[in-house]
């Protein structure tokens, strides 16, 4: 028996949808509008703006910083936040309740303040070269990310399989790597996925850690926005927007996003 569905559910999941979408349509059409100027919907068609990036050097060097402090920032974060989430997980009932909380504290400072701060005690007066406090400053903002998606996946695994294996011999170094780590390798990419896209994205912690002859393509892309009005902000959004779709397209295509879900 089949079951109409009310219209006013379409209404609002079309609503919902052209809601979610809509901004995305605006930004594609922009950067490709034949115009000197943002405008929606596009005056022509053209490939100029995207062209345009890559003709300047600043979004060239930028792009290339931003993509480096990210993976590194990422990197940093995984081996900081798998041994964190193990503790945390394997050794709840030891471990003081507070401790958890604190790897949330640099999702609940705002990030503005935690940039300054970063800025002030780092950058300012212990005098550490800025990519080292930008890497920093960084890896501080998506730890928390880190340590609670590989909490989640670490929240359903049977830790007395790796008690089981130490039983029979197996060190345990070897155990971790082993046995725990392919069990919650779904978690691992889908933190390493989101702090990634995290890192990337970010401006208000690099706005405060970025200066002469350094700094990351969204923080070029404010600069630019600043002296001109043309369709390669949109340009540089949408390559950004592409870059998501491609970390998510290559992990659908070698996992499958249903593996993300085990």
């Amino acid at each position: 028996m089949t079951r109409n569905i009310h219209p006013l559910l379409i209404a609002a999941t079309t609503l919902v949808f052209i809601f979610l979408v809509g901004p995305l349509i605006i930004v594609f059409g922009a950067a490709l509008s034949d115009t000197s100027y943002l405008t929606f919907p596009p005056q022509g068609l053209t490939l100029h703006w995207f062209e345009n990036i890559f003709a300047i050097s600043a979004f060239r060097r930028t792009m290339v910083t931003s993509l480096q402090t990210a993976v590194l920032s990422t990197v940093i974060a995984l081996i900081i936040g798998i041994p964190a989430a193990y503790a945390l997980n394997r050794h709840r009932i030891q471990l003081p309740g507070w401790l958890s909380t604190l790897f949330v504290l640099p999702v609940l400072v705002p990030e503005l303040v935690l940039g300054f701060s970063l800025l002030k005690n780092l950058a300012v007066q212990l005098d550490t070269p800025i990519y080292l406090a930008l890497l920093f400053g960084h890896s501080l903002l998506v730890l928390p990310y880190v340590v609670r998606v590989i909490s989640a996946s670490l929240a359903s695994f049977d830790f007395s399989i790796e008690e089981a294996a130490i039983s029979l011999g197996s060190p345990p170094l070897k155990t971790f790597f082993t046995i725990l780590l392919p069990n919650v390798r779904s978690g691992v990419i889908a933190a390493f996925i989101l702090a990634f896209i995290t890192s990337i994205n970010d401006v208000s912690i690099s706005i405060f850690l970025t200066g002469p002859g350094l700094s990351t393509l969204p923080i070029q892309l404010l600069a630019h926005m600043e002296q001109f009005f043309d369709p390669t902000v949109a340009s540089v959004s949408v390559l950004l927007m592409l870059l998501t779709v491609a970390v998510m397209a290559i992990v659908e295509r070698t996992l499958g996003l249903t593996f993300l879900a085990k």
